[in-house]
């Protein structure tokens, strides 16, 4: 009998340095490469265009004129995956379903449910470790528990590192095993758009592996510069390769290789960085109950005092705060946002708005090109002082002092907030302050061109204060 295997990817859209794949591959003497869009995901999505769709479509694309090109192909199919999968296994005969695993709550659900009803039929299941470097069961503390805070496990991370002589694996793909179903819709030849009911658009990013790896050896270039650089948005000088690793196109792997090249504070800043989403997936898999309540359970008391009005001028970009403004109509437009600006905007929203973390988390989740549960949940929790290692919630950002010392000349504002580029580099940060002949010299009306202020950071901070105080 023919062992062929099934590879189902999701959020792992390569075909190099795949460990999933590599073993399909390896275990079987024919192997397919499935795709499913998964209509319990894309129906929740707001809007029919989506930029994220398109990055997927671009990914899916590369790897289709891949896989033709060695007289195979990528079976991509619509609806359910605790439908489909099993009828493609019934429809190819399938022996094994190999797939990499996920930490959110409802895939994993998802992947017991389709696991169950295979092996039940016979079906052999084998999931991997790909999405991350480490799992929760792999970096404990001395009581054998999951870390709750980061420093401590981003040392006991590297010791575990180090300990296995820092080697990175390379999970190889002998894509010659890859056959073709003559009855799969080619990418290439179907209106997919059509099909899952959204219109193509465009990004800023392209999506594919190809694209990953040039801006990958473009952030080799800089990465040196990287602890100092990281931080102001208008160098542009970040890796700009989040939304690449949250798709898969790159392997978490590609990313460690890497920062282990150097000995610099730019690699090993490269590398914390990887260490803290690690540490997010780990919390999320741990914690699962952080996707709808606050890692510090007390904190779920809070009486949000923020009204729906201001959350409404936050997301679009005119609260009257040059900083905040520039990083959300970035975001409406483009679909990324610098990270500094994301610690800036969430600090303002539930600490100086008093609105909601829950909120912006899933504004985010709607706009961000780069979107991942794990990692957005993680940074808003920060923010708010509601999460796992979070920065105490008497610790308020002050998006002046945040404006002026990451945008010092204000050319990030200039670039999203055009109405304000001919204040001086001081009043760009302050433009309620300027007199009236300062905004004639600026040609910008401060309540006409720009709004003023939609609330006193001053007066704010106080009643922050008093919110969390109010459940101590």
């Amino acid at each position: 009998m023919t062992m062929k295997n099934l590879c189902w990817i999701r959020r792992d859209l390569r075909l190099h340095d795949h460990h999933a794949l590599s073993m399909a591959l390896k275990n079987g003497e024919e192997t397919y490469i499935t795709f499913i869009f998964d209509e319990t995901i894309l129906k929740k999505l707001t809007s029919p265009i989506d930029r994220r769709i398109t990055f997927i479509m671009d990914s899916l694309k590369e790897i289709e004129v891949s896989l033709n090109k060695l007289g195979a192909s990528l079976i991509v199919r619509y609806g359910d995956p605790k439908v489909e999968i099993p009828k493609l296994v019934d429809e190819l005969k399938i022996n094994g379903l190999y797939f990499n695993r996920d930490y959110e709550p409802s895939a994993k659900k998802r992947d017991e449910d389709i696991t169950k009803n295979l092996q039940k039929k016979g079906i052999d299941i084998f999931s991997f470790k790909d999405h991350v470097f480490y799992e929760k069961t792999e970096v404990l503390n001395g009581q054998r528990e999951v870390y709750k805070v980061f420093t401590p496990y981003k040392n006991k991370w590297l010791e575990t590192f180090r300990s296995q002589e820092s080697v990175v694996a390379n999970y190889k793909c002998n894509l010659k095993k890859l056959k073709t179903n003559k009855n799969s819709n080619s990418l290439l030849k179907v209106d997919w758009y059509k099909i899952i009911n959204f219109i193509e658009t465009e990004s800023i990013l392209k999506g594919g592996t190809t694209h990953a790896l040039k801006r990958l050896e473009n952030f080799k270039k800089n990465i040196s510069n990287y602890k100092m650089a990281r931080d102001i948005p208008a160098l542009n000088q970040t890796s700009n390769l989040s939304a690449y690793i949250r798709m898969g196109n790159l392997s978490i792997r590609d990313m460690i290789r890497m920062s282990i090249e150097g000995f610099d504070e730019g690699h090993s800043t490269w590398l914390s960085e990887i260490i803290w989403r690690d540490f997010y997936q780990v919390i999320l898999d741990a914690y699962p109950k952080v996707e709808t309540h606050c890692f510090k359970a007390e904190y779920d008391k809070i009486e949000w005092a923020g009204s729906n009005a201001h959350f409404k001028l936050w997301c679009e970009g005119k609260t009257g705060y040059p900083i905040v403004d520039a990083a959300m109509r970035c975001l409406n437009e483009s679909g990324l946002m610098h990270n500094r600006l994301r610690m800036v905007v969430a600090s303002f929203l539930t600490k100086t708005l008093l609105v909601d973390w829950r909120k912006g988390e899933h504004y985010f989740a709607e706009k961000l090109l780069d979107y991942d549960l794990a990692a957005n949940n993680g940074g808003w929790q920060w923010s708010a002082s509601t999460g796992v290692d979070a920065q105490p919630y008497f610790r308020i950002f002050n998006p002046y002092n945040q404006s002026e010392k990451f945008d010092s000349d204000g050319l990030f504002i200039k670039e999203w907030c055009p109405e304000l580029k001919l204040f001086s580099s001081k009043l760009i940060h302050y433009p309620h302050e300027s007199d009236m002949v300062e905004q004639i010299e600026a040609k910008c009306f401060i309540g006409k061109d720009y709004p003023h202020p939609i609330v006193s950071y001053k007066g704010q901070k106080e009643k922050a204060l008093a919110m969390y105080k109010a459940i101590k």
